[in-house]
């Protein structure tokens, strides 16, 4: 892929749990990825979370941001007020924080993916009118 990946938590927790139901999707949707992923910390949270009870699963997360494979790409300290207007905007939907900063790295990137499980960026729209390009099942 030629385009700058941007990667929500589903994949990467159904990447890094091999019990997870899309764990094959997401080994597979990964395979073509040449670049570094990027993704936001609240991305990283939540998949720290999620990998809580998975052995070495939090360790292996903030090892693929060690080894670069995985880049923080994003300043919520910087785009705040963006932030709280998408979450006022889709709190109907309703849209997490980590949805949000992905939402408005979508924009920030040229030519960029969301890799992704949920499909309310289905709704979500960039620079409020444009559809977000996806990978999702």
């Amino acid at each position: 892929m030629n385009s700058q990946i941007i990667i929500d938590t589903g994949p990467l927790v159904a990447f890094l749990n091999k019990r997870d139901s899309y764990h094959s999707w997401a080994d597979y949707q990964l395979g073509f990825v040449s670049n570094q992923l990027i993704t936001c910390e609240a991305v990283i949270t939540e998949a720290c979370f999620l990998l809580r009870n998975i052995p070495k699963g939090q360790e292996t997360v903030l090892e693929l941001l060690k080894r670069d494979l995985i880049k923080i790409d994003f300043n919520l300290e910087e785009e705040v007020v963006a932030i709280s207007k998408l979450l006022k905007k889709y709190s109907d939907v309703p849209i997490s924080l980590a949805d949000a900063c992905l939402i408005k790295m979508s924009e920030q990137v040229k030519n960029s993916i969301v890799i992704t499980l949920d499909s309310d960026f289905k709704i979500y729209r960039k620079n409020r009118v444009n559809v977000i390009p996806t990978i999702m099942p």
